[in-house]
């Protein structure tokens, strides 16, 4: 079985938010798999499914971004998903927006959403997908994640949750390895 968590912050005030990549993604995974994030517990909105025969399941962390631990930890231990097997997908300021990544370990990067899944998860060694939304110019950094994108990055960013969409179902379906070298291929020197 994978497990498949994306970070955000719930609230229709989030939802389309930089902080919100993770939830995203996961609800685009939802549409293009027909899966349903209909089922409540462990602090979470979570659904089960396939994709392409495999086992899923799906997680919206209900707890807001610095708790995510809260939800991630619970359901990973009660499925008993293998740490491989799982997949933690949020918002990077350190990688531009339009890129994605993903790392197999590793520390948290200050992410406070990741701090708190590694963790109640007890460990790095925890598969993670990193997209990229960029650093602020003149804004704080909490102003910035929680805010949307204008103009011409609407595009960008949409794009780039959509192939990070795409990545997470092909660790699913090809694996970690496939993945990385068929996603990590664009990044620029700054982003890795």
């Amino acid at each position: 079985m994978f497990c498949l968590v994306g970070l955000g912050n719930p609230g229709r005030q989030y939802l389309q938010t930089r902080h919100n990549a993770g939830f995203l993604v996961i609800d685009r995974i939802a549409d293009e798999a027909n899966i349903k994030l209909d089922k409540k517990g462990f602090h979470s909105l979570y659904g089960k499914g396939l994709i392409n025969n495999k086992p899923v399941i799906l997680v919206k962390p209900q707890t807001f971004m610095n708790l995510s631990g809260e939800t991630a930890g619970p359901i990973i231990k009660y499925y008993r998903v293998p740490l491989n097997q799982v997949l933690i997908i949020y918002d990077d300021l350190d990688i531009q927006l339009g890129m994605i990544r993903i790392r197999l370990s590793g520390s948290a990067g200050g992410h406070n959403g990741l701090i708190s899944v590694l963790a109640s998860i007890g460990s790095q060694n925890v598969p993670r997908l990193r997209v990229g939304i960029g650093h602020p110019s003149s804004e704080t950094v909490v102003d910035y994640v929680l805010s949307s994108f204008s103009g011409q990055q609407v595009e960008i960013f949409k794009a780039s949750i959509l192939k990070a969409a795409e990545a997470a179902i092909s660790f699913v379906t090809d694996g970690a390895e496939y993945s990385m070298n068929q996603f990590n291929r664009n990044l620029t020197n700054n982003d890795k």
